[in-house]
């Protein structure tokens, strides 16, 4: 019987093995899965630590039974470690009893996904010192969050409380390092659960690359919820108190901390791939082409481990994301089944909620275009979500970023309090099909008070970006 297996049981691993199994449903497909779960959604994990999600079985999204109904074998607590290409095996350890299997395929799909980036710092591995990649991580730093707001102090001016870590009963002192997406989102979750929280952003924003149009916005409203925003500052290192974490030392002083959250990037989990001579790629993930196809026979990738085609340059980026995990592992498992789809690429969209903040991009940042040596301008315009004679309307900012020569949107940006999640998905459509600001401006886009203003947004965007452009020839 032909044999697919999948390395990997999450967003793409998971996509793979159901898209091959529907196109093959005679031949087998079977998935190794090192942890004791499959297919969660880890982006919810911000709304679960926050109390918005109270159950973390609302993150699975599918169970190792479930799958079995669909004819997929999961192998859970079963660890890939090694690949023969030659052989077209797989070795796997069974973590449960410590055994050895070699386990033969016919085509073999690495959706091994990512690692968080954990710099060397002196005392990144002290106790309190979280990362934020999976459900683990969740439920840690949940679990820790909710045993220090368990205790009561005791009542009376001479009582000194002490709860189990040593501390004076008080507000926990968070310390985020990295301000971008989940950053952002983690200032939210812990503000939710009344711990303070201070960022330290190595960058002269948040948020990275996206113009300050729209981080200035951002900015702003976490200060206003409480954070401590501290930008250009470098951490240094983690210092301890009885072998946990109590400060956190930057170039620009130490700090005090009772829990230190690292979010400042992942990295594709290639070491498997490394060891079987895959070749490697964009940001030392593994390269692929537009067939998702190693550089291996009959080995595909997809997903966090595998680089992707920006639609907008045409070259090879490493931009994870959980809907390309999704799109990818589909067209892999495809593709492993016997057909010839193609993964056209990625736009790179993206949107995130920060306090009541939409905030959402597409293609192209002005930090990015320059980096690609574009000739390009960037407009902003302000804008309503709702008609102005319509109760409730809130402010958005749209910036887009516009090719000089010929007019081509390279890439846009936004923030509101509402609206902005389903506008940006109109712009990632014309940068799929590679519209100019006059294009948009003549798109027929839906109007009623209670849901845009007559001129939406992002025609008034266009609009404005058209005239400079007419007033630049």
């Amino acid at each position: 019987m032909e044999r697919l297996v999948v390395i990997g049981g999450v967003a793409a691993g998971m996509s793979a093995a159901s898209s091959f199994k529907r196109l093959k449903p005679e031949a087998e497909a079977l998935v190794l899965e090192k942890d004791h779960f499959i297919s969660y959604g880890a982006c919810s994990l911000p709304y679960y630590i926050s109390d918005d999600i109270r159950d973390i079985n609302r993150l699975l999204s599918l169970t190792p039974e479930a799958a079995k109904e669909r004819g997929i074998t999961v192998l859970t607590r079963h660890e890939a470690v090694s690949i023969d290409p030659a052989g077209k095996t797989v070795t796997a350890i069974d973590l449960n009893v410590n055994e050895k299997k070699v386990i033969p395929y016919d085509r073999l799909v690495m959706a091994t996904g990512a690692l968080p980036i954990r710099p060397p710092f002196p005392g990144v591995d002290l106790e309190h010192v979280f990362t934020l990649r999976d459900l683990h991580d969740g439920v840690a730093i949940k679990k820790f969050v909710n045993h220090w707001q368990s205790f009561e102090p005791c009542i009376g001016p001479d009582c000194v409380y002490q709860n189990p870590y040593g501390i004076e009963k008080r507000p926990m002192q968070a310390v985020i390092v990295g301000g971008g997406s989940i950053g952002m989102e983690m200032c939210e979750a812990l503000r939710k659960r009344d711990v303070e929280v201070t960022v330290f952003e190595k960058m002269d924003r948040v948020l990275g690359t996206m113009d300050t149009s729209i981080t200035d916005i951002i900015e702003e409203r976490i200060i206003a919820e409480g954070v401590r925003l501290n930008k250009g500052y470098s951490v240094e290192a983690f210092e301890p108190v009885s072998g946990r974490v109590a400060r956190v030392k930057t170039d620009k002083g130490v700090f005090a901390a009772d829990m230190v959250l690292l979010v400042i990037g992942a990295r594709p989990n290639t070491s498997l791939a490394v060891d079987a001579k895959m070749e490697l790629g964009a940001a030392g993930a593994i390269k692929v082409d537009d067939h998702l196809r190693t550089s291996l026979p009959d080995i595909y990738a997809a997903g966090d481990c595998a680089e992707s085609k920006h639609i907008v340059t045409g070259k090879k980026v490493y931009i994870p994301l959980g809907a390309t995990a999704n799109k990818q592992g589909r067209i892999a498992g495809e593709n492993a089944a016997g057909m010839a789809n193609t993964f056209e690429g990625v736009a790179g969209t993206a949107v995130t909620k920060i306090f009541d903040l939409e905030v959402a991009r597409t293609g192209l940042s002005p930090l990015e275009a320059s980096r690609e040596g574009l000739e390009y301008f960037v407009s902003t315009i302000k804008g309503r979500s709702r008609s102005s004679a319509y109760p409730e309307g809130k402010r958005i900012t749209v910036t887009y970023v516009v090719e000089k020569r010929s007019g081509r949107l390279l890439g846009a940006q936004m923030a509101g309090a509402e609206g902005v999640a389903h506008r940006i998905d109109t712009l990632a459509t014309a940068l799929y099909n590679r519209m100019a600001v006059s294009d948009i401006a003549r798109l027929d886009l839906g109007y009623a008070p209670p849901f845009a203003t007559v001129w939406d947004p992002i025609l008034v965007a266009a609009n404005v970006a058209v005239k400079r452009l007419q007033s630049n020839t």
